[in-house]
């Protein structure tokens, strides 16, 4: 399973920065959206995939009981949806300045200005 999250991984990486390097902004967009999805998949996956119980300490006892889930990961899984939420959130927001500013969506168009 976890090599098919890794090729899921780098396709994902792949379609992000491919999509980042269009002259469209709204491409530009959703490159984001797919680079903070594949980092936030990355981490899954690097964390391991085992089916475990939630890591909760049973009263008397001094550490949890079997296997545990890892909640590291899901910490970080967690900041990196919000810190990522928050890039993207303005980034809308300075590209739909500079969308009303220049009125194009070409980057290359958006050079210029001089208007």
């Amino acid at each position: 399973m976890e090599s098919l999250m890794a090729i899921v991984v780098g396709i994902l990486y792949a379609t992000a920065l491919y999509m980042m390097l269009r002259r469209s902004i709204i491409k530009l967009v959703i490159g984001l959206i797919l680079l903070s999805n594949a980092a936030n998949l990355l981490i899954f996956t690097a964390g391991g995939m085992t089916p475990a119980a939630p890591p909760l300490v049973p009263e008397g006892m001094l550490q949890p009981e079997g296997l545990v889930a890892d909640p590291l990961t899901q910490a970080l899984i967690l900041t990196a949806i919000v810190i990522s939420f928050g890039v993207l959130a303005f980034a809308v927001v300075l590209i739909h300045r500079a969308y009303e500013v220049v009125k194009q969506d070409d980057m290359d168009m958006m050079k210029d200005t001089d208007r």
